[in-house]
């Protein structure tokens, strides 16, 4: 006999106070993508404490546990929080904000990581009630390629024997506390990272007769490469091209500089088209140089590819959601996103789920989006988030669609 709705929600709202002080604590120490020692660390205590058996120093400092309920070879499910803050300084008063410059958890990591913990508690304190095993992937560096989802995965840490699915959370500042987002198929981009280096040569600016200026050619450069999708693209196909970054080796007002380089972002949502995306950039970007008397070095770092929630899977947990949150406006339909998530190198190899969970509380000024200094959260979320990841899990396992 499972645990009910409401016996979760009651375990939620009992560890609400101690999850809103791991979150705060992991808030004021933020620490970048790959250098979480000190948060994995954290959390394989606070896994030990629990009772909770696991493993440190996954692909960096990853750590992965294991909660055994009844009949623990009867299934194995897996859920996922994410450990690395960013590199942004944060603007936030806060009690609670962050004690190392420079570094912030302005993504909400901090949120999913204590709210995995959180939903640990619940889970190991019911763990006599459920049948079978949740996997715990606390994993690093989802912010920098190569993404730690694709390190755990090389790394064998869903291997032997590997879930049948996996869920993860991600916080959403335009969605109100209580209430969560879902989509189901396609939902996030891949993202590939662009490098160009424009090579001239440089000279006095008033004598452009004896030069070949970089910065003349990267203009072209730059507007020659929006045709990639304006007119090569099918039209059905989600992409998106951004140069955001733009900037000369040395030059000045009257100086033409020798070299100009050039970054930004391609994302798309199929990989054969993906494929040929990086064809036409190359070929457009060197031949647009060589045409006008330089040449122009590129480098296409492949990113994380697109994420897609299994159509069947995200269906049951919705349906689960909106038994758990009591009415079906607090879970709701979720657009296209054109930003990216190594969650997708999950999503690839096995059924997934990626669903929003709603932090913003405008009445009170909580409406800042992820990725700014000011961004926070309505800690009200996490009662939300923990026991509502629990009941997932729980009914996942029940389910057992995916054995």
């Amino acid at each position: 006999m499972s645990p009910t709705k409401e016996r979760i929600a009651q375990l939620a709202r009992e560890i609400h106070a101690e999850t809103v002080e791991t979150r705060r604590h992991l808030h004021r120490h933020p620490e970048l993508s790959f250098r979480e020692e000190q948060t994995g660390a954290f959390v394989a205590a606070r896994l030990e404490t629990l009772g909770i058996p696991h493993q440190k120093g996954v692909a960096g400092h990853g750590v992965v546990g294991w909660i055994r309920g009844l009949n623990p070879e009867k299934r194995l499910i897996a859920l996922r929080a994410d450990l690395d803050a960013l590199p942004i300084q944060e603007e936030n008063e806060a009690s609670y904000r962050s004690k190392n410059p420079g570094i912030m958890h302005a993504c909400g990591h901090d949120v999913h990581t204590s709210s995995l913990l959180g939903t640990a508690h619940i889970l190991k304190q019911s763990s006599n009630e459920w049948e079978g095993t949740v996997q715990l992937i606390f994993q690093p560096a989802e912010e920098v390629l190569p993404g730690g989802a694709f390190l755990m995965i090389q790394e064998g840490a869903l291997d032997n024997p590997r879930p049948s699915l996996i869920l993860g959370q991600h916080v959403h500042p335009s969605l109100e506390a209580g209430r969560v987002g879902m989509r189901e198929g396609m939902f996030m981009a891949s993202s590939d990272e662009i490098y160009l280096t424009v090579i001239g040569k440089g000279g006095h600016g008033a004598m452009p007769q004896e030069c070949v200026d970089p910065i003349l050619i990267a203009s072209h450069i730059v507007i020659a490469l929006q045709q990639v999708v304006s007119r090569s693209a099918n039209p059905s196909i989600p992409s998106v091209l951004t140069l955001g970054k733009i900037e000369s080796k040395g030059g000045a007002t009257n100086i033409i500089p020798n070299e100009v380089s050039i970054q930004g972002t391609f994302r798309t949502m199929d990989e054969t088209w993906r494929a040929e995306a990086h064809d036409l950039i190359q070929k457009i970007a060197s031949g647009t140089a060589s045409a006008l008397g330089g040449t122009c070095q590129v480098k296409l770092a492949k990113g994380y590819p697109f994420l897609v929630n299994d159509e069947e899977l995200t269906r049951s947990v919705r349906a689960f959601a909106r038994e758990y949150l009591g009415a079906e406006d607090r879970v709701v339909e979720l657009p296209l996103r054109m930003t990216s998530e190594d969650f997708a190198y999950y999503s690839q190899i096995m059924p997934a789920c990626f669903y929003r969970l709603g932090v913003g509380n405008p009445s009170r000024g909580i409406t800042s989006p992820v990725h700014t200094p000011t961004f926070d959260i309505d800690e009200a979320a996490l009662e939300t988030s923990t026991g509502l990841m629990a009941w997932l899990a729980i009914k996942c396992l029940e389910d057992g669609k995916y054995l």
